[in-house]
């Protein structure tokens, strides 16, 4: 009988760590990369206020295309995706040309962009990377 509740005992705590794994509940909120449209947080070691409508990045599934906006210009480009080992490249890029208020953030904000090699994501949070150097950290809008 002693066994039987020590297997009982045992049996109990491996349900409730499972059952209590912080791993499970980030996967569930995870969102997927493509279609979901990204709002810039970080650049670089900079934090940022979100901006409406500005500094955001989209990957959409048809013909591989990405979208985004800057401090008012419209970007586009295609781009190679993997998931499976988290690899992302941008092709093709181009975008309008207006000058804007915050002309050096765009800037920098596209050279960013033109870097990225690969991605990790943790819940609604996408972190863009140049190997293993974090270049930007965008938030699910």
């Amino acid at each position: 009988m002693k066994i039987f509740y020590q297997i009982f005992s045992v049996a109990i705590l491996v349900a409730l760590l499972v059952g209590c794994c912080n791993c499970r509940a980030v996967r569930k909120n995870q969102l997927p990369i493509i279609g979901t449209e990204w709002q810039l947080v970080q650049l670089g070691e900079e934090s940022m206020q979100p901006q409406e409508d500005r500094f955001t990045i989209q990957f959409l599934a048809e013909e591989n295309r990405f979208a985004g906006v800057g401090d008012g210009n419209r970007l586009t480009a295609t781009y190679v995706l993997n998931e499976k080992q988290h690899t992302v490249r941008l092709e093709n890029a181009g975008m309008t040309r207006m000058m804007t208020p915050n002309q050096e953030l765009e800037d920098r904000f596209v050279a960013m962009l033109g870097k990225v090699t690969a991605y990790d994501m943790d819940g609604t949070m996408l972190m863009l990377f140049a190997d293993k150097e974090l270049l930007a950290v965008f938030q699910a809008k």
